[in-house]
């Protein structure tokens, strides 16, 4: 679509510029706040954290002009570029010799350091929209489904490769444009059922019923898989069906009588008549499917064995996959372990500084805990303890108000995209800033575990900064070529 440049600036939505100015001066005098020590107030010294910040600040705004001045056919014209490109980085980066706090994702030019996995974001977003975009494609074709898979799971491996499982796991929120734009709630919920599977098994796999025979996270687990088999074949049957009431019925009374009878009368593994009472169950949706040639039941025998083998995958995943302070930080959030010291220092510290903030917080500058530098990371991952302190129940409040009100803003701007390219690409950048909001805050508050992402705008650093920036504008542009 040919216009005059000048529309450009007619077309863009100022309400996100704004919101964007905003968040990045608020975090700008937060950085402030976390990085003063007391007789060094020169904020604009580039020596200085929040002179440096202020630098990148004034850089990211340069870039965004940028961004904007630039066509938008550059962005689906070149979308598989970038992402290769950014592929690249990745994979060298693999093999940088610089770590910095463990971690193998930076590159180090000189006194520059980027972080290769922040602009793999938009890439991948860009991958994303022109893939998607594409007039033949479907997401009910298998084909399809599985490239979209690999544009997503690609840079995530490669960045966990880099030992930065933290900022691998935000591109799993690229499963929420997924859903947007037509995948199955089935895939959500399986991974719903992941999680909560994980953590049920986990913080109680030790812990034993009255029987001392089966353990509680097991049975639980086992359980959950059951009932939740039945309730599938209620909903893709409907409830003119029987299907349900015998899972639900029957396996449900199995469970209940032998946990009683284990309980009460003769101890045993109440969990071994379960994994029997599951194959029982694959084995009655099998020959319904053969009678029926309903391929649901399929899905339903797939979802039960895909359950079973996931969880008592766990285990070893957790004590052999994941690393020492990782498993530490789960073991810490989720009770299992109280290291106030060490694991858990962090969170306990910026708790305190939250809450001893109260409602309109200490003042500016005037934190006890983040000046006395209790909170490590206060400027990075952890900086939303500095504004609880600073500002209080307000200042925290006005912060997720701000977020809330940019994601809010971006749904309205990728609802009115033309096309789908515009659509995906705007959902991919919302699901982005929502994770990074919802797992940030979470981690500070004690509510999340601790994988080390920046809140947006706010964390010192001008790679994340940058990338968010690019996020952003690169939307905003793409917007701004609507003819309403």
């Amino acid at each position: 679509m040919a216009y005059m440049r000048g529309s450009v600036w007619k077309n863009i939505d100022w309400w996100t510029v704004g919101l964007y100015l905003a968040l990045v001066i608020y975090g700008w005098f937060s950085i402030c706040g976390a990085s003063y020590n007391y007789g060094e107030p020169e904020f604009f010294d580039l020596a200085t954290r929040s002179g440096k910040q202020l630098m990148w600040i004034g850089c990211s705004l340069g870039l965004g002009f940028v961004l904007l001045m630039l066509e938008d056919r550059i962005y689906d014209t070149y979308a598989y570029l970038i992402y290769g490109i950014l592929i690249l980085l990745l994979f060298g980066t693999i093999f940088n010799p610089h770590e910095i706090k463990g971690s193998r994702s930076w590159i180090v030019l000189g006194p520059v350091s980027l972080q290769p996995a922040e602009f793999a974001k938009f890439a991948t977003a860009l991958a994303l929209a022109k893939y998607i975009g594409e007039y033949t494609f479907s997401m009910q074709r298998t084909r399809n489904l599985l490239t979209v898979l690999a544009i997503i799971l690609l840079p995530m491996m490669l960045i966990i490769l880099q030992q930065e499982t933290g900022s691998a796991l935000v591109y799993l929120s690229f499963f929420l444009m997924l859903y947007r734009e037509g995948m199955t709630g089935a895939v959500l919920f399986s991974g719903v059922c992941a999680v909560v599977f994980f953590i049920v098994g986990l913080r109680f796999g030790t812990e034993m019923m009255p029987d001392e025979m089966t353990s509680w996270g097991e049975f639980s687990v086992l359980t959950l898989i059951v009932l939740l088999a039945g309730i599938q074949a209620w909903i893709y049957k409907g409830r003119g069906s029987c299907t349900h009431m015998y899972i639900l019925g029957i396996g449900g009374g199995i469970i209940l009588a032998s946990s009683l009878f284990s309980c009460y009368v003769i101890p045993f593994n109440v969990c071994h008549l379960q994994l029997w009472l599951c194959g029982a169950l694959c084995v009655f949706l099998f020959l319904l499917f053969l009678r029926e040639r309903l391929r649901n039941y399929l899905y339903i025998i797939f979802f039960t064995v895909a359950s079973i083998a996931f969880f008592f995958s766990t285990d070893y995943v957790f004590n052999k996959v994941l690393e020492p302070h990782q498993k530490v930080r789960i073991e810490v959030l989720l009770g299992m372990k109280d290291d106030p010291a060490g694991a858990g220092y962090n969170v306990n510290q910026s708790k305190i500084a939250i809450g001893s903030g109260g409602l309109f917080g200490k003042g500016f500058l005037n934190g006890t805990q983040t000046k006395l530098k209790y909170v490590p990371e206060q400027d990075t991952d952890f900086i939303f303890c500095t504004v609880g302190e600073e500002q209080g129940f307000v200042g925290s409040a006005t912060v997720i108000l701000l977020f809330m009100a940019l994601i809010l803003r971006l749904i309205i701007l990728a609802e009115r995209q033309e096309t789908r390219f515009g659509r995906v690409y705007g959902y991919c950048v919302l699901g982005i800033f929502f994770f990074h909001l919802f797992i940030n805050i979470g981690m500070v508050l004690g509510l999340t575990p601790v994988i080390g992402i920046p809140l947006p705008f706010f964390s010192y650093g001008g790679s994340s900064l940058w990338g968010f920036t690019i996020l952003l504008f690169v939307f905003l542009r793409i917007d701004a070529t609507r003819e309403k």
